[in-house]
């Protein structure tokens, strides 16, 4: 059987087709512009690429609750004319398919637990740094909800010693995500993460605030496995850096040879690349499928 895959993010959307093993194969981009526009380029791809479901990884926050009259939902993103779209009725009414939709972080977690980095682990967290800053948890092999979902990107952080940034979050300007964001970085240094490579300093403070997060995932979760994707982490000096913060921010609290001894194989990019998101959104639908 096909299914149709959806992961929507900040800055593009990607969606295609895949079969029961994780395979995708075919897919398509866009810029992330406005519902109208995302909606005709993806539904006309779907009625030329009939599907049996389609999953949903989308930027937040989204209504994710099966039960609720508002699955699907996206609510206070900061993304204007996205608020209150509902994917799955927006994609209901025009395919006539089962739609099931989880944050785009939640559906990249479940992907790289199914067939990516974290396999053969109950419990794994997934971290994305791009257009905003965001973790999907797998908590004893199964996607966390809880009351909404968790929004690890608006956590509080210290602010380092040397940065005097005010952050760009609209909500609370100064947490994870107003301050390691790519948006955030590119407002910081005046140029884009891409052109800050020789900046040592730039990457000192953006590992030393995603590091802080990393720490807490544990302090909080005790993940088995510890993911970093996004466009951010593209920076081959950062994975090092946060790697080394890490450590020096336990101070040899956690002592478990995962971490002590083999930091490198605990806090790891994402097995499935560039694709993690879209396998996610098709692990979502047959996970879905298959219980229903």
């Amino acid at each position: 059987m096909v299914y149709g895959a959806i992961e929507a993010g900040g800055t593009k959307i990607l969606f295609g087709v895949g079969d029961d093993n994780g395979r995708i194969l075919d897919y398509r981009t866009i810029i992330t512009t406005t519902p109208a526009a995302a909606m005709s380029s993806i539904c006309e791809f779907f009625k030329r690429n009939p599907v049996e479901g389609i999953g949903v990884g989308s930027f937040g926050p989204v209504d994710v609750h099966l039960t609720s009259p508002t699955y699907g939902q996206l609510t206070t993103t900061p993304k204007i004319p996205w608020q209150q779209f509902n994917w799955v009725h927006h994609l209901r009414e025009r395919l006539d398919v089962p739609v099931y939709v989880d944050t785009d972080v939640n559906a990249a977690a479940l992907g790289e637990s199914r067939w990516g980095a974290a396999v053969g682990f109950r419990n794994s967290v997934y971290i994305t740094v791009g257009t905003g800053v965001g973790a999907g948890i797998i908590a004893e092999g199964r996607v966390v909800h809880g009351l909404i979902h968790p929004e690890v990107g608006h956590l509080l952080v210290r602010k380092h010693p040397n940065d005097s940034f005010e952050g760009i979050c609209p909500f609370h300007q100064d947490c994870l995500e107003g301050l390691a964001s790519g948006p955030a970085l590119a407002e910081r240094w005046g140029v884009k993460g891409e052109h800050l490579a020789e900046h040592g300093i730039a990457w000192d403070m953006e590992a030393y605030y995603l590091a802080q997060a990393v720490v807490s995932l544990m302090l909080i979760l005790s993940p088995e496995k510890v993911i970093m994707g996004g466009g951010v982490m593209n920076q081959p000096q950062l994975m090092p850096k946060i790697r080394s913060q890490v450590v020096h921010l336990l101070q040899g609290y956690l002592c478990h040879p995962q971490i002590t001894e083999r930091i490198d194989d605990y806090v790891v990019p994402p097995a499935l690349g560039h694709l993690a998101g879209l396998k996610g959104a098709l692990a979502l639908v047959l996970e879905r499928c298959s219980s229903s």
